[in-house]
């Protein structure tokens, strides 16, 4: 088995450095990959982005959204987060979870932590969670990625994935919100996470002498990771416009009363937009639903559509910001 010693903290190169393993590498290694993300919420391959997140946390804090290619559901990373890649061949590896979690487990058995295994892809401590773990498949290869909570923000974790009360409906795969705790105070010792993440690698590996299974990403290699990352995982549409579609309702009451809208997102893009309230304006507002149908359902395409309007025509006493604050917090 090989790894790739990689330390970007970068979600979007890390997502893209994984599909590339999985997909351009070669075919008669195995890997096994461990990694980390800065403040980044990830998003699973069949869920709807605006469902799964807090966007004004996400706003505020930076934090980056990224899409995978695996299902499953939302999942926040940070520093005090470890991920773990294997990527190897298909055979009847798919979809046996169990498989790939029990070295993870054992290594943290190993280090004094009672992790189990539960359900369909979990591995639980006390019945709490700390990984969740997902799959893909590529012609004869397989991906199969998960979490461990070693020291993350949880606190913070419940703040950019606690989604507001709106009215969504889609078909996109929910995420299901577990209890999850962190395994830094199960541990016999006192251990960093550099330790940790090379205690690990050693366990995955079956030897302390990593160097001897490392694989060297060539400039190459590199530039068709960074490729990858820009035409996949740096786009808007992809993370957000991949989103199955849905309708939302939004509403917020202002200075010049209430706003309500009322629309569909396909493809990424408003459509059937009704806007209803009890606000004032002496222009019809069907004019400005038609110009924002079509519009890419995101905060700077709708303020760059809105900001050319003469909204005061529109929305006596409402503003620009007003409107965005409805739309997309």
């Amino acid at each position: 088995m090989k790894t790739i010693l990689n330390d970007s903290k970068n979600p979007r190169f890390n997502l893209a450095l994984e599909e590339y393993v999985l997909k351009y590498l070669s075919h008669d290694e195995d890997f096994v990959l461990l990694w980390q993300n800065e403040n980044s919420v990830i998003i699973g391959r069949n869920q709807n982005t605006v469902e799964e997140i807090n966007p004004e946390a996400v706003k505020n804090h930076n934090v980056n959204v990224v899409r995978r290619i695996t299902g499953g559901g939302a999942v926040y990373h940070d520093d005090g987060n470890l991920n773990f890649s294997f990527v190897t061949q298909l055979k009847d590896n798919l979809n046996n979870y169990k498989k790939f979690t029990e070295p993870v487990i054992s290594a943290l058995k190993e280090l004094g932590v009672p992790a189990e295994f539960q359900g369909r892809n979990d591995i639980v401590v006390d019945d709490q969670k700390i990984s969740g773990n997902a799959q893909s498949f590529h012609k004869d290869k397989m991906l199969h990625h998960g979490t461990i909570l070693f020291d993350a923000n949880l606190p913070f974790v419940a703040e950019v994935l606690n989604v507001k009360a709106d009215k969504i409906k889609s078909k996109g795969i929910k995420s299901n919100r577990s209890r999850v705790t962190n395994i830094l105070p199960y541990l016999n010792q006192s251990v960093s996470m550099p330790q940790f993440k090379k205690t690990l690698l050693e366990h995955l590996l079956g030897t302390t002498d990593i160097a001897k299974h490392v694989y060297e990403l060539s400039q190459d290699d590199l530039d068709k990771i960074h490729d990858l990352m820009e035409k996949r995982y740096n786009t808007w549409e992809w993370n957000y416009g991949e989103s199955p579609e849905f309708s939302i309702e939004k509403a917020g009451r202002y200075e010049g009363g209430k706003v309500e809208f009322h629309f569909n997102v396909k493809d990424g893009a408003i459509s059937n937009l009704k806007i209803f309230g009890d606000f004032l304006g002496s222009r019809d507002i069907s004019e400005l639903e038609n110009k924002l149908i079509g519009t890419r359902y995101e905060e700077n395409a709708v303020k760059d559509v809105i900001s050319k309007e003469p909204l005061d025509e529109y929305f006596f006493h409402i503003s620009v910001d007003d409107i965005l604050h409805c739309l997309f917090t």
